[in-house]
């Protein structure tokens, strides 16, 4: 399926209740994008305004890939940083692939349309992202360019007695 993706899409209800839709999808598949399944588009609905608020205020850039009906089934936040001597890269987080989409090309499709994003960002040269390990998600980055620059060992607790490494990957855009 081919996806269309649009960078800083308008924010209304109906992109919220598409991204709270795909966020409670990815999130009940066992996607690694911040909840522990079972969770309900309730559950998810706080972060989802969160995001969309800091989309609206410009702390953070939205990319949203469409499906042929108009449906959003992929997405990733891009979010400049605020320091004085970090405004160089971006971090790129929240990135989400439809799960009946996965292993068919839409995330490499989502994270080079990421890359093109960010290129049109004045003055960046790199993008950080993290991921949580035990899921193979950094041979998917891996895959996609991104380099490891840090892992922090078990920093993300997915349950009582299941830690994972906070995982910390690089893509320079020159």
């Amino acid at each position: 399926m081919v996806l269309t993706f649009t960078f800083d899409p308008v924010v209304g209800p109906a992109l919220a209740e598409d991204f709270a839709a795909l966020w409670t999808e990815v999130s009940n598949a066992g996607g690694a994008v911040g909840f522990v399944p079972p969770v309900t588009v309730e559950d998810i609905r706080p972060e989802v305004d969160k995001h969309l608020a800091a989309a609206c205020e410009g702390r953070s850039r939205l990319l949203v890939g469409r499906d042929a009906t108009g449906r959003v089934r992929a997405t990733a936040v891009i979010a400049p940083n605020q320091h004085r001597l970090q405004k160089h890269w971006v971090w790129v987080y929240t990135v989400m692939v439809d799960p009946a989409l996965q292993g068919h090309g839409a995330g490499r499709a989502l994270m080079e349309a990421v890359a093109d994003a960010a290129r049109t960002m004045e003055g960046i040269e790199a993008i950080r992202l993290g991921c949580r390990g035990g899921l193979g998600l950094e041979h998917f980055y891996a895959a996609c360019g991104y380099k490891e620059v840090g892992r922090v060992p078990g920093a993300i607790r997915v349950a009582p007695g299941d830690d994972r490494d906070d995982i910390t990957l690089l893509l320079p855009l020159h």
